[in-house]
């Protein structure tokens, strides 16, 4: 193995989708939260966004629309990173050690919104303003207009950074995305929140 591809939610830093959902539920007018996720789902107004159809004012507008809200950009984009929770520092180190030994990467499926917020909480954590101060490169699905499980992300993120698929390792926590990534050769490990973390699989490298 020489290449190893990590997720960032639930991998690098944890989250939760309720707590978005019961934020939109308390800036809206009469939607409940069970509502918001069905929405957001079957409008794919979520999905529409990260993988780069919509920009940041499209997708607010549609937010608005849909469940019911006249709050401001600002609401709008707090209740929507409500999700974000916090990022292990001891993960961060495990990641700065790990890319002197191997090519490391991220490839997430999120938004512009989702993305710099993320990066705040990772300067706040570590003092480290950029995942590319760590990662040899970052793979954004909105700034590549695909989305995992889609097997052509895993194929572009291949051959962007070049790399042979039975030498690069993909970690993430949802047992599709590894199942697209498999599909072409990539060796894959589920990550699974509060239970087995990055801390735990390269324990021997802390």
């Amino acid at each position: 193995m020489k290449n190893i591809i990590f997720d960032l939610g639930n991998v690098i830093i944890d989250i939760d989708f309720e707590k978005t959902f019961k934020a939109f539920t308390k800036i809206s007018e009469n939607v409940n939260w069970k509502e918001s996720e069905r929405i957001l789902k079957e409008k794919q107004i979520w999905s529409r966004y990260e993988k780069g159809h919509l920009s940041d004012a499209e997708f607010r507008a549609e937010i608005r629309e849909e469940l019911k809200i006249t709050a401001s950009d600002q609401e709008i984009d707090t209740a929507f990173c409500a999700l974000l929770m916090d990022i292990d520092p001891a993960r961060i180190e495990l990641l700065k050690k790990l890319a002197i030994k191997y090519q490391i990467y991220i490839l997430s499926n999120t938004s512009n919104i989702h993305f710099l917020e993320v990066e705040r909480i990772l300067e706040r954590a570590t003092g480290i303003k950029h995942f590319s101060d760590i990662f040899h490169y970052v793979f954004l699905s909105f700034e590549m207009g695909k989305l995992k499980p889609e097997v052509d992300i895993y194929e572009t993120v291949l051959k962007q950074a070049n790399l042979i698929a039975s030498e690069t390792l993909f970690l993430d926590d949802l047992l599709v995305n590894l199942e697209g990534a498999a599909a072409i050769g990539i060796q894959t490990k589920q990550i699974v929140p509060q239970e087995f973390t990055i801390l735990d699989l390269f324990s021997n490298e802390v």
